[in-house]
């Protein structure tokens, strides 16, 4: 980690090494806003946490260029907290381990926080700074984003003094993002009552796994498996050739991500247990075909458990898996002005059924509030035909380009200065608090930027090295050259 906080340029790198060892877990944030309270007054800069959450602070222009707008810097605190499966590594509690490799920074076992710690910690080297010029500057560091942007759905109206909003949130480096997708988190529930298991039944688990995963917007056009609608697949098989019932289902754990890893408990007949191992070898060997240039590293095997005494019953069950079955998952539609960017998606993130309860929860995105209602109305037919209760909630819209915009053009212009080419315009299918801001501050000059960064919401998420010295070029001439 001291190799880390050493790369280039130190005021970033450093911020975001003391980051890694700050546990901010979605849902857990107490420890990651006193740090940053902290932080702004060892700089001897205005901070306070307001009633969502968030973290804002205010550094007055330099001498001179009070004049200048105001600009808004945004990022947010919390992380998705994503681990591999032989790791002990407790989010609430333990530091990320961060390491280099090569070019990349990645983590020992985890997700590496880079999305958004890469944006927070160039918020904090501007607030620190003491050679950078630039007009007002406020910070806003927001809470819950990742698990449906609660920090910025609750931010009070007239708490932010600017009349410009960089979001430092993007993850491709000499892209300028000035569109992105809504969202709205759906769960289907149901409550059943427990039968007996056939006291003659024996128990197996199935567990497939070692799926990429990966960002439910950004990746989700690039046809990764879903490990919920793979293990549905051989769930239906298994019941129809080997009389298998349902015991428990538990697949994903983040609406955001691609789920990577799925398992249940099956119950059937002695004499068929042969048969299903049969046929999760089977599955397993199509799968593996079926995903040969996504894939690598597809992992499904059956183990022998002991039998519970209850499982789903039939009828229940039968309801359920249809209706995963038919759950859409994936791209819906793209924009047809911009035919590379993904407009409609959905991700069969979370299914958990044990205990006499199942819950199914999917994110849905659109750029198009008549497509994100269009594919509501889509899942909630398809489980209210099982018999679940359909419930939305975290409804964010999208974030309308503007391609004309002041900031977007001064961007452009400097990028072009620094490096010598033209930067890229994008609308991206990623969820972004811009859209949840501007509509509490609608006037507002927005674009999203930030250094390159992979497979975010994911074990494997990295970040570029050679990325975050021009990026904080940029910044700096930025701030500096704001009319």
């Amino acid at each position: 980690m001291s190799e880390i906080k050493n790369l280039q340029p130190v005021c970033i790198w450093k911020n975001f090494e003391a980051l890694t060892q700050v546990p901010r877990p979605s849902g857990h944030l107490e420890k990651i806003q006193q740090f940053l309270l902290d932080f702004a007054a060892a700089a001897g800069v205005e901070a306070f946490k307001d009633p969502a959450g968030n973290i804002v602070m205010r550094k007055p222009a330099t001498p001179g260029m009070e004049g200048k707008k105001g600009v808004i810097l945004q990022a947010h605190m919390d992380m998705v907290p994503q681990k591999n499966p032989e790791s002990n590594h407790n989010f609430e509690t333990d530091p990320i381990e961060p390491w280099i490799d090569g070019d990349w920074v990645k983590a020992k076992g985890t997700t590496l926080g880079a999305d958004n710690g890469m944006g927070v910690a160039a918020i904090m080297a501007v607030m620190e700074a003491k050679d950078l010029k630039h007009g007002p500057i406020d910070a806003l560091i927001t809470a819950d984003e990742e698990t449906g942007m609660f920090g910025a759905n609750d931010l009070p109206e007239n708490e932010l003094q600017g009349d410009i909003l960089l979001n430092l949130d993007s993850e491709t480096w000499g892209k300028f993002v000035i569109g992105s997708a809504g969202g709205i988190d759906v769960t289907a529930t149901l409550e059943y009552k427990e039968v007996e298991t056939d006291p003659d039944d024996v128990a197996v688990k199935v567990t497939l796994k070692g799926l990429r995963g990966g960002h439910s917007g950004l990746e989700i056009h690039e046809g990764r498996a879903n490990a919920n609608k793979q293990m549905v697949r051989f769930v239906r098989e298994a019941m129809e050739e080997c009389e298998a019932r349902l015991a428990s289902w538990h697949g994903g754990n983040m609406r955001n991500a691609i789920p990577f890893k799925a398992e249940v408990v099956l119950t059937l007949p002695k004499e068929n247990v042969e048969a299903l191992k049969e046929l999760v070898a089977d599955w397993k060997a199509d799968i593996t075909d079926q995903f040969k240039n996504i894939e690598s590293g597809v992992e499904m095997y059956a183990e022998d458990v002991e039998t519970p005494k209850t499982e789903v019953p039939e009828e229940i069950q039968d309801n359920l898996i249809n209706a995963i079955y038919a759950c859409h998952d994936g791209v819906i539609r793209m924009i047809p002005s911009y035919p590379d960017v993904v407009e409609t998606s959905s991700n069969l993130a979370i299914i958990d059924i044990e205990s006499g309860k199942a819950a199914i929860k999917i994110l849905a995105r659109s750029s198009r509030e008549d497509m994100k209602d269009y594919v509501v109305k889509t899942l909630e037919s398809c489980f209210s035909m099982a018999g679940m209760k359909v419930e939305t909630a975290g409804s964010y819209g999208g974030w309308d380009p503007n391609p004309e915009s002041p900031i977007l053009h001064k961007l452009l212009k400097v990028y072009k200065e620094q490096n010598g080419t033209d930067g890229i315009i994008q609308v991206d299918h990623a969820g972004l608090e811009c859209s949840v801001i501007l509509g509490k501050y609608p006037h507002l000059d927005v674009v999203s930027l930030g250094p390159t960064m992979r497979s975010p919401h994911t074990t494997t998420e990295r970040c570029y090295i050679p990325s975050i010295e021009p990026f904080w070029r940029l910044l700096k001439q930025t701030l500096e050259e704001i009319d």
